[in-house]
């Protein structure tokens, strides 16, 4: 019954993308009003991927349908061509994957930070300090929990570099691989008392939830660029090239650029155009 339902939902899938009779052209025409974007929790958690793209979709009548997970796996579902652009924060992988020939025309869109929350208690006593190395050697010398991502995002990647640098982490129940998504991660952090290093859009969206506390912030380290890539057409046929290079110009455009400006939810802004054009 399972395959018989799974082979009814692919005619019914194929139908719908391509009419009856319709050519190969004709179909990839069908194909190229939709756009498979895969990003990070931090861009559809904070609302602004909601924000953000029904302009583009009014303005080109592409449908843009959203992947959310870490860095990690949107680059790999761009590697398998099950998207057609990616939007990510971990430059050393997003350069990795364009030298890798997987990727094509990355752009610099917006930047935000990184800051370490953790409950207002504070009982490793990092408020206010201003070098993340520092603040993780005291997490690891307190006995508290500290809460990783776990999950090769682009928080993970750099959480895990700077407790290489630290030369030291939580031991043993203390630190907590969730292998979850940023929003779910800070919810175990409030629910546990613990430490977890985020980025500042995602923070904002759970702070009223959770009600921890921004304990350090303002390293430089903790800057955190967005980039933008499209998926090679040359690795997987298939791929909607035009539709990807709309969204990345439009994106990258004074248009776009000020749409993430705008994007203000309670009158803070949480993320910052960086487009170079």
């Amino acid at each position: 019954m399972i395959q018989r339902r799974a082979i009814l939902a692919a005619a019914l899938t194929f139908a719908f993308a391509a009419p009856f009779g319709a050519s190969p052209a004709q179909a990839q025409q069908v194909n190229d009003k939709v756009l498979r974007l895969s990003t990070t929790t931090s861009t559809d958690n904070s609302g602004l991927l909601p924000y953000l793209l029904p302009a583009f979709e009014a303005k080109t009548g592409i449908k843009v349908n959203v992947i959310a997970v870490g860095t990690g796996k949107a680059l790999e579902l761009g590697k398998n061509g099950d998207v057609d652009v990616c939007l990510v924060h971990a430059r050393k992988l997003e350069d990795q994957f364009v030298l890798d020939g997987w990727g094509i025309d990355r752009h610099d869109v917006m930047y935000n930070d990184f800051i370490v929350a953790g409950p207002t208690s504070d009982p490793a006593g990092v408020k206010g300090n201003h070098d993340v190395i520092s603040a993780f050697q005291k997490i690891a010398s307190s006995n508290v929990k500290f809460i990783s991502r776990g999950d090769n995002s682009g928080t993970d990647v750099m959480e895990k570099d700077y407790w290489k640098q630290a030369g030291t982490k939580p031991s043993g129940t203390n630190y907590v691989s969730a292998g979850l998504g940023m929003g779910e991660v800070l919810n175990m952090a409030a629910e546990l008392k613990a430490y977890t290093l985020t980025d500042r859009a995602t923070y904002g969206a759970y702070k009223a939830k959770t009600g921890l506390a921004v304990l350090v912030e303002g390293d430089k380290r903790m800057f955190n660029p967005y980039g933008i890539i499209a998926v090679n057409p040359a690795k997987h046929k298939g791929i909607n090239n035009k539709g990807a290079e709309q969204l990345i110009d439009w994106i990258t455009s004074p248009e776009g650029q000020a749409k993430i400006a705008s994007f203000k939810p309670a009158g803070e802004q949480l993320f910052f155009p960086s487009a170079k054009r």
